[in-house]
Formats: C-alpha cells, structure tokens, sequence
C-alpha cells in the first residue's frame, strides 16, 4: 500500500500530536480521580505507643474510610526519628508513601545531627498540619516524692546526678524540654534516650528511670490512671486535657516554653494535585467531632494549614529551634 502523500503524512501526524496532548491534559484529573488506587504507606519514624504513632493512627484510619484504601502505619524508629523519615524522602514520590513529620524529624534535627541523610526544607512536600502538643514533665512515683515542681528540683539537687532523665531520642522536643529545664534550674540529671516514647514511658512507669517531658498524649492516660505523676506543662499555657497543673513558667521558670508539632509529609515531586488532595481529607477528618474531641481529650490543638502554609510554618519552626539547640550545646554525631 502506497504511503500517503507528504501533505497527508503532516496531517496525520498533527491529528496524531493533537490526541496525545489530548491524553496527556485528561491523566491528570484521572489519575487525581484513580488515588488512591492501592494501599498507602504512612511511615511513623518512631516506635509504637508514643504521640507520632497514635495521631498517625487516628488520622490513618479516617483517612482509609474516606479514600477507600488502607492506609498502613509502619513503624520505623531510629536516630531520633531520622531513619523512617529519610526513607520517605528517597522514595517514590507517587503518592503512595507518607510520613508523619514532627518538629523533630522537620525542625530539630538538621541543626542537632552533624550529618542529615536528608534535607528537612528540600526533600519534602508539605501534605498537612495535624496538631501541635505541649510536653508534661511526668515524674515516676517509684522513684520520685516531689509532687512540685519546685520539689522536684530541690530533691534533684540534694542528690546530683542520681536522677535520670528518658526522652523519645536525642534531639527530640522531650529531649530539649528536659535540656532547657536543665539549664534554667542548675539541676544535673544523666539523659537516658530511648527509640520512642513508648518504651521511654514503659520504663519510666516501671521506676527504671524518673523524669521525662513527653509529648502529652502518650503519657496522659497513665497520669490519669496513677502510673506516673504529672508536675507541670511546658507549653506557654495550660493545657485543657490537664487544667489543674500549671506551666513551668509558673511553676517558677519564666519564659519556660517547648511544645511539640506533628505533620504529613510526601516525598518531593510528589503531583501537587495528590498532596492537595490529601490535605483536603486530613482537614475533613480533624473537623469531625470524633477527632475533635480524642485530639482535646490528648491534649491536641489542631490548626488548619494549607500545604503552603505548612511550609512556611516549617521554615519558622526550622530558624527558632536551631537557636534552641546552638544555646543547649546538644549535639549528636
């Protein structure tokens, strides 16, 4: 069969471009449409039982029910929650892989850590902001008879050194909550860092340690449930979960302020359509009244943010904590 003439043959292709860019403008709406198509990875980079875990828990579970697939928490913990976290900036940025940021992961460790795997500010896209934390100083009643703050730093100076003090991992807000408070009181406390809050509190209930300053909602339910003493919030107000204890500013350290902040992240690259999407669905399920009332109930403030928002919230969060961590002297190999 004879080709077509040369004129035909530049029609032909014109159609044949025409289509294809066609295509190429309808995939994105339809691939917005198709997500998610299969099961969503949500990285916790820190082990069960703490903060990032059950508010990744909570989210992921509304986010299953509205989106149709299964939203799977993976927990990977490790160098101060940089290990899950670097996971998710080297992955494919499809949509299908998510991690739960904290100030830590985001804010903390790129001034704390001599060597990042990843870039905080570079090597994410922002999804959405799903609450903001004050950390409990908590005491073990095994261990400790302060049931002050003022208390507690007089037994801590009458036996320097024989008190220790857990965190989640170095660089984590718990750990810097307890540095600050360090340097504000004089008080001299060995830091024990575990590989999350849960087996931090595991072992503080159990009387293996004495103090920590974790993020409240891992450590309210056994305050309420007698297992450990709660001193003093070191937010900049008091917490509505727990009304009656005061903040460490007022219990005697003014200016004494160190909350903490949790947020979802994709790696970078991921379509901005998909990111958009999801914050829509994050937002959707803070503002139903069974998040809205477990988030107060632990102690959560939840703040709408858009993914630019969350960005700009995380570049402030970045300049404020690497003059914390410079003033503490922490740092971490």
């Amino acid at each position: 069969m004879p080709f077509p003439s040369s004129p035909t043959r530049r029609v032909l292709l014109g159609l044949a471009l025409s289509a294809s860019a066609c295509l190429a403008a309808g995939s994105a709406p339809a691939q917005l449409a198709a997500y998610p198509s299969r099961p969503v990875r949500l990285i916790v980079p820190f082990t069960p039982g703490g903060t990032t875990d059950i508010f990744a828990r909570l989210v992921g579970e509304k986010l299953s029910q509205s989106l149709g697939q299964q939203f799977v928490i993976e927990n990977r913990g490790g160098a101060g929650g940089n290990i899950g976290t670097d996971a998710v900036a080297k992955a494919d940025p499809d949509g299908y892989t998510l991690v739960m940021g904290t100030v830590g992961t985001h804010a903390i460790n790129p001034s704390l850590y001599a060597k990042m795997p990843y870039d905080a500010l570079t090597d994410f896209a922002p999804v959405a902001y799903v609450a903001g934390v004050p950390n409990l100083m908590v005491v073990s009643p095994k261990t400790v008879k302060a049931t002050n703050v003022q208390e507690f730093i007089a037994e801590a100076k009458a036996a320097p050194r024989k008190l220790t003090m857990a965190s989640s991992g170095n660089g984590t807000s718990i750990h810097l909550s307890g540095e600050l408070f360090k340097q504000m009181t004089g008080v001299e406390m060995p830091h024990v860092p575990y590989r999350g809050s849960g087996p931090a509190v595991n072992d503080l209930i159990g009387g293996q340690v004495d103090v920590m300053f974790d993020n409240l909602p891992s450590s309210i339910e056994q305050v309420r449930g007698g297992n450990l003493r709660a001193l003093a919030v070191t937010s900049s107000k008091r917490s509505p979960a727990i009304p009656d204890k005061p903040t460490l500013a007022e219990a005697g350290l003014p200016g004494f302020e160190a909350s903490s902040w949790f947020a979802l992240f994709a790696p970078k690259g991921t379509p901005p359509e998909i990111t958009s999407k999801l914050n829509q669905e994050v937002r959707k399920a803070l503002e139903t009244p069974e998040l809205q009332k477990r988030f107060a109930d632990l102690g959560g403030e939840i703040r709408p943010m858009s993914p630019d928002e969350l960005m700009a919230y995380v570049r402030s969060e970045h300049e404020k904590w690497a003059k914390v961590v410079k003033t503490s002297g922490a740092k971490v190999d």
